[in-house]
């Protein structure tokens, strides 16, 4: 016997989702979404008065969700019929039969098909939103921890300017609240298709209603009501504009494109033993090197931010390959690419939820590394302190630009640790301001003002605040995600 083991199984399903992402753009939720589009329009259909049962009504509403012993019947009825929209009427007018002559009254396929998607799209939003949120406030929690940190700053992927390690962490808030924007804006910019026919016109609805421009208004209003949005377009074709589509998986595209941004720097610290996700007690980083402790999950972000940066690709392509009021080339490519840019997100926001509440620092590698570089970076502080003491500022430039040229030859050539404090201390020139040396080395004098930035930006009325201060409820609840895998 042939089990789900012999077929091809998509890994979001299987390794990366939640169960309620999953959910969302199950099979079951689709039709049975389709079941309730058709009952809320017989609903508001009989409402304005149209001649609809109450048992009709009762039978609909009793059997919106879709059972598992119909679904082979319905396939069954599209094989013969070579339409899902239709073999579903058929399979609700079974369980519904009091209903089966008024069930997609008026309607076209995109009634049930574009209003469901838009109600996945907005429930799809409304999970990752929060998740988000939350995956904000712990890296927040972790700036704010590590905001008085120095570490090497790199500009051209050389060491520069020292920073602080929640600066950095800071830079990577910055843009995930541009993500968070982004995505409301989405979200909030959603409107429901609501009812009006084959091309828009809302002419079969006209006539049902004997030309009462009216109550064709207020079906649309009440259907919309009924299905939670607050709006619904004036104007579509069959479809609702396949731009809507281009515009929810932009935001999640550019979210995407974040996460490899972030944690290609996580892995490159990993690299330098400066930062890494977290590690379990039995978890194996190599099948051949028992000691390595590769960043699996933070290389799992950067492939999955890969894809996702890439699927709003096809809504670019299929929004413009539109012709008139529709093409149905439009169909197989969103069955595919809406749910994976939903299922996508959702695995990248479980790893990061998941790395960020578990980020391991070593500050005693940081400070080597900081110290294998720091006497070159101090030169100009040295240079300035002479000049204090009256020495001419060319002249400090000339003593110590040859003690670098010496102390950098050492690092270079012979593999040696960085002398130049150590020659400085040696030389005459600077007998001056040797007393000074540990404080004009401090790396905390480096920084600038790196840790009140994180505090201004990051704490209480700072712009990280203010943004995440709607979604209260979810970052009360906001325990570490475990991974399976």
């Amino acid at each position: 016997m042939s089990s789900s083991n012999d077929e091809y199984q998509t890994p979001f399903n299987s390794r990366y989702c939640s169960k309620q992402m999953k959910q969302l753009f199950s099979p079951r939720r689709r039709f049975s979404t389709w079941r309730q589009l058709w009952t809320w329009l017989a609903e508001a259909e009989r409402e304005l008065g149209l001649d609809i049962s109450d048992e009709a009504i009762i039978q609909m509403r009793s059997n919106i969700t879709i059972q598992d012993e119909e679904f082979p019947i319905i396939a069954e009825e599209e094989r013969r019929r070579r339409h899902d929209v239709m073999a579903h009427v058929h399979g609700f007018g079974l369980k519904a039969p009091k209903a089966a002559g008024i069930i997609h009254l008026g309607a076209t396929s995109c009634y049930c098909t574009d209003n469901a998607d838009l109600i996945f799209l907005r429930d799809g939003l409304d999970l990752i939103l929060p998740r988000l949120a939350v995956v904000i406030q712990k890296l927040s929690d972790f700036a704010r921890q590590w905001k008085d940190q120095p570490c090497l700053g790199y500009t051209h992927g050389q060491p520069a300017q020292l920073t602080t390690v929640g600066k950095r962490a800071c830079l990577w808030i910055q843009d995930l609240l541009m993500d968070l924007r982004n995505i409301e804006r989405a979200k909030y910019d959603l409107r429901f298709r609501g009812v009006k026919g084959a091309t828009g016109t809302q002419a079969t609805f006209l006539s049902l209603f004997k030309g009462d421009h009216s109550k064709v208004e207020e079906l649309d209003e009440l259907v919309t009501y009924k299905a939670g949005f607050e709006s619904h377009f004036i104007i579509t074709s069959q479809t609702y504009s396949r731009k809507i589509d281009l515009d929810v998986l932009n935001a999640l595209g550019s979210f995407g494109a974040t996460c490899e941004r972030i944690f290609g720097d996580v892995r490159r610290l990993a690299s330098l033993k400066e930062l890494e996700e977290p590690f379990e007690a039995e978890q194996i980083g190599s099948s051949a090197m028992a000691y390595k402790r590769n960043p699996m999950r933070s290389e799992r972000v950067c492939s999955l931010g890969r894809k996702l940066q890439n699927l709003p690709m096809d809504a670019i392509q299929t929004y413009a390959h539109q012709w008139f009021e529709r093409t149905l080339d439009d169909s197989a490519i969103r069955r595919i690419s809406l749910p994976e840019s939903f299922l996508c997100a959702d695995a990248l926001l479980q790893i990061l939820d998941n790395v960020v509440a578990g980020f391991v620092v070593y500050p005693a590698v940081i400070r080597r590394r900081m110290h294998e570089e720091l006497p070159f970076m101090a030169t100009e502080n040295i240079i300035m302190a002479l000049y204090e003491k009256g020495i001419s500022r060319q002249d400090a430039h000339e003593e110590i630009r040859v003690l670098s040229q010496q102390a950098s030859d050492t690092v270079k050539k012979e593999g040696k640790d960085n002398d130049l404090v150590e020659r400085i201390r040696r030389t005459k020139f600077f007998e001056p301001i040797i007393g000074e040396l540990d404080h004009l080395l401090d790396p905390s004098t480096f920084v600038g003002r790196a840790p009140q930035q994180v505090e201004r930006f990051t704490g209480p009325g700072g712009e990280v605040q203010r943004a995440l201060e709607k979604y209260g409820e979810a970052l009360k609840d906001r325990g570490t995600v475990h991974l399976s895998v």
